[in-house]
This record gives C-alpha cells, sequence and structure tokens, in this order.
C-alpha cells in the first residue's frame, strides 16, 4: 500500500484557472466538463479538489509533475455514485504498472477555503473498500487538523487584542 496527501487553499490556483493552456494541460476534458456543469463558486472548489487529488495520486507513484508524467495523465472522475475515481494514462499508466499498482482510490474534502485529498495505491489488486475507507478517514484527520490550527491561531490573534 502506498499513500500520497495534499492540501492546499482553493484559491491558489485561481490566476492559473483563468489560462487556457492551464487548464488544457492540467485537467482531462471530462473534468472541465464537470467543472463547467457547475455555478462559478462550485467549479472553483471542484478544480482544486482534482488538481490537490492529481498531487496526492503522483506521491502515490512516488513522483512529481515532469519525469514524463503530465497532471492529465492523472484523471479525477466520478462513479456512478459521484465518488471521485482516479484514472491514469500514459506515463503514470506505466509507473503504477512499474509499482504494481492495480488501483488508486482518492478521497477529496473541502473545509472553508481549503482542500485536502488522500490517495491510496492498493498493490494487492481486488477490493478497493477498504482502501476508499483509509483515503476518507485521512482527509477528514488532515481537515480536522487544519480547522484546529486555524482557530488556534484565530484564539491567539484575539488574545494580544
Amino acid at each position: 500500500m502506498r499513500i500520497g496527501v495534499d492540501v492546499l487553499a482553493i484559491g491558489e490556483l485561481d490566476r492559473l484557472h483563468t489560462r487556457g493552456w492551464f487548464r488544457r494541460h492540467t485537467y482531462d476534458e471530462r473534468e472541465l466538463e464537470l467543472a463547467g456543469s457547475l455555478s462559478p463558486r462550485r467549479a472553483r472548489e471542484f478544480l482544486a479538489g482534482r488538481f490537490a487529488a492529481k498531487e496526492a495520486v503522483l506521491k502515490v507513484l512516488g513522483t512529481g509533475f515532469g519525469k514524463g508524467i503530465s497532471p492529465a495523465h492523472v484523471s479525477v472522475l466520478r462513479d456512478d455514485r459521484s465518488a471521485p475515481v482516479v484514472r491514469l494514462a500514459g506515463a503514470a499508466a506505466r509507473r503504477a504498472g512499474e509499482l504494481g499498482i492495480g488501483a488508486i482510490t482518492v478521497s477529496i474534502a473541502h473545509k472553508n477555503e481549503c482542500v485536502v485529498a488522500v490517495a491510496i495505491g492498493d498493490t494487492s489488486p481486488g477490493d478497493t473498500a477498504l482502501g476508499t475507507d483509509l483515503a476518507a478517514a485521512g482527509a477528514r484527520i488532515a481537515l480536522d487538523k487544519i480547522a484546529r490550527s486555524r482557530a488556534d491561531i484565530g484564539k491567539a490573534r484575539n488574545s494580544h487584542a
């Protein structure tokens, strides 16, 4: 089993998302279609979540963007219940094969202006339910830590006022 996590502020990608080349380089057309069907606020959150999920998947693969792997080689789509589903192509699929990863499960969570994604690469093909549960639990733990950290910062600021 291999695990990857990524956290980002949703606004970190705002300027890049206005550039067509970035969107085409980073997302596959199905991801952009899904984002296009949402309100602007929700699309912003959706694309940030997909970006974080791609980063988490690349950590599972032990690479970053580059080394022949582009963000578009990792697609984060939806299953029939709207849960995120990872699809690999090109160099990302080859790297997963080299590592013996049969499936990658991802969980994406949003809270306030933060998004966190946890990816788990299963090296034993078959039941991915455990991976899904672990990824979701990891995302919840990370977001809870972020929320507690922000609350602590807020308390510290208020005590100095």
